[in-house]
This record gives C-alpha cells, sequence and structure tokens, in this order.
C-alpha cells in the first residue's frame, strides 16, 4: 500500500490549491479525483470573476492550469472513486484503484447541484441549463430567462439574473416563497421578475439550445408551455459527504463540520470548499480554503513528528 503523507480527496479548485501548497511545501501528496479535473468549475463556459484574468477564462482552461501548477511541484494524482475512509495513524484511502495512507487528508469532494431529474435537463446542460447565476448570467443579456426554486438561493440569483435579463420568471412548486423576508420584498417589489406559483418543471424543451419548460400545476395537473431562452435551477446543492459521515462530523444539511483552520471533528483530516460548512460556493473562496487546509495539514505533520 502506498503512503503518503497528505492525500487530498476532490480535485476541484480547493484540492488543486491546496496540492500546490502541500507538494510546494515538500511533502509527498497525492490527489484523488473521481472525475475531470477542475470539479464544478468545468461547466462554467467563462470565468469572469476570477483575479488574474481581465477577459475571463474558461472552467476548463482554469482547472488544466492549476493542475499543471500543482504537477510542477510534484503533485502525483489518480483518477478513483473514494469508496472510504478508514480512522487510524495513518489513515487508509479506499479508493476504486486501490488503497493508499496518509497521515493528513483533505477533503475537498465538493457537492452537486441537486437537479430537476426531467428530460431535456441533462442533455441541454451548459446549452440554457445552468446551476450557476453567477458564472452564467452574463451569457442571457437581454433574453427572458425562468428560475426554479423558492429559497435564498433561488431569491438571489434571480434577483442577481435581473442585471442581465429582460424578464426572470421565479418557478416555485409552493403558493409562497421559503425565502427569508428581506429578499421577499425585494423580489416582490422588482419589476423584472414575475411568479409562477404551483407549478414544477415536467420537461426542458429545445434541440440545441433551451427554448422553453413544460410546466404541470401541482394542484390542477394542467401542463402549460413557459417559452424562455434559458432556466437556472436553484434548488439546493448535496455535499459528497456520506463516504466520511462515519468518522467525521457533519452539519444537519450534509456539509462537514470544521473549525476556523478548516479541521474537522478527527484530528488530522481537513475538509475545504463546497463540502464544508458556511461555504460560499465561490471559485475564489474554493482557492482561498485550499491554502488554509493545506497550511494547516503542514502544521499538523509538523506537532506530529515532534511528539513522535
Amino acid at each position: 500500500m502506498t503512503r503518503y503523507e497528505v492525500i487530498i480527496i476532490g480535485g476541484g479548485p480547493a484540492g488543486l490549491t491546496a496540492g500546490l501548497y502541500t507538494s510546494r511545501a515538500g511533502l509527498k501528496s497525492l490527489l484523488v479525483e473521481r472525475g475531470a479535473l477542475g470539479g464544478q468549475m468545468m461547466n462554467a463556459t467563462l470565468v469572469e470573476n476570477y483575479p488574474g484574468f481581465p477577459e475571463g477564462i474558461s472552467g476548463s482552461e482554469l482547472g488544466s492550469l492549476m493542475y499543471r501548477q500543482a504537477a510542477r511541484y510534484g503533485l502525483e494524482a489518480v483518477t478513483a472513486e473514494v469508496t472510504g475512509l478508514t480512522q487510524g495513524q495513518p489513515y487508509s484511502v479506499s479508493t476504486t484503484e486501490g488503497n493508499f495512507e496518509a497521515t493528513a487528508i483533505v477533503i475537498a469532494a465538493g457537492s452537486e447541484y441537486r437537479k430537476l431529474g426531467v428530460a431535456g435537463e441533462k442533455r441541454l446542460s451548459g446549452r440554457g441549463v445552468s446551476y450557476c447565476a453567477t458564472c452564467d448570467g452574463f451569457f442571457f443579456r437581454n433574453r427572458e430567462i425562468a428560475v426554479v426554486g423558492g429559497g435564498d438561493t433561488a431569491i438571489t440569483d434571480a434577483l442577481e439574473l435581473t442585471q442581465y435579463a429582460r424578464k426572470v420568471y421565479v418557478i416555485h412548486r409552493r403558493d409562497q416563497l421559503r425565502a427569508g423576508q428581506l429578499l421577499q420584498q425585494r423580489a416582490f417589489a422588482h419589476s423584472k421578475l414575475k411568479f409562477i406559483w404551483s407549478m414544477v418543471v415536467e420537461e426542458v424543451l429545445g434541440e440545441k439550445m433551451v427554448n422553453g419548460l413544460k410546466l404541470r400545476n401541482v394542484e390542477t395537473g394542467q401542463q402549460s408551455i413557459l417559452k424562455v431562452d434559458g432556466v437556472f435551477v436553484a434548488i439546493g446543492l448535496t455535499p459528497n459527504s456520506q463516504t466520511f459521515s462515519n468518522i467525521l462530523e457533519l452539519e444537519n444539511t450534509g456539509h462537514i463540520t470544521t473549525d476556523e483552520r478548516l479541521a474537522t471533528s478527527t484530528p488530522g483530516v481537513f475538509a475545504a470548499g463546497d463540502i464544508r460548512q458556511n461555504s460560499l460556493r465561490q471559485i475564489g473562496t474554493a482557492v482561498g480554503d485550499g491554502v488554509t487546509a493545506a497550511i494547516s495539514a503542514f502544521n499538523y505533520l509538523q506537532e506530529t513528528r515532534k511528539s513522535s
């Protein structure tokens, strides 16, 4: 079984940054990622809010650059699904490509946007179906779009999208919002927002790009078509934390509980990015988390060596 000083689980911006810092610090480091390196960032056609790229950069290119920089300092990477984390010293990380050991662990496995699970959604993802208003709102200038959801995230997204879109429909399965009162007041007062109550999306329509939504009234069952150029799904996020629930303390939302050093409830295990509590779910903050978690892991290893 191959032994490392640090194993980083997850290859999004938090994990790649953590890998850069641990590798530059001279720590033997392994990054385990089940998909493409870059995480959710890979879904962004153009990233315009990350410092250093005045003309913007695609999420895939940014992810590739981050990995190349980390690999230059010796970060190893393996494409595999993590199936378990066994507490002990060293920790044992079970994956679909074998087992690995490390003294410190950084969990940056991110989260997944909850999907509508309807026809057309997957096929048109990135072609009018989006899960990130901050990432993709700019592409819908002077268009009519929809936001699905009724919580804080959905209403925040809808208000943000009014900066770009001509009209924003808010589709909610209930007859009232779940968002906070202040957000509701702002939303109801906005001339560009129109609310569609007691409706669910049954299908996303369009060939190459979204051109409409098939809706169903949850009370009457009546179906209708709403013509829009895009739809933003804001029905929540699911953190990829269940694999670690046997040894880590989780919030009731499933996010990993951490302190200000991003240490978890288990010594030597740190969490960074979307998977931790109170994450802002931005590339910039994920990078900051990666730095903090890596430095915390380095300090933990130093303390461990002194005490041994």
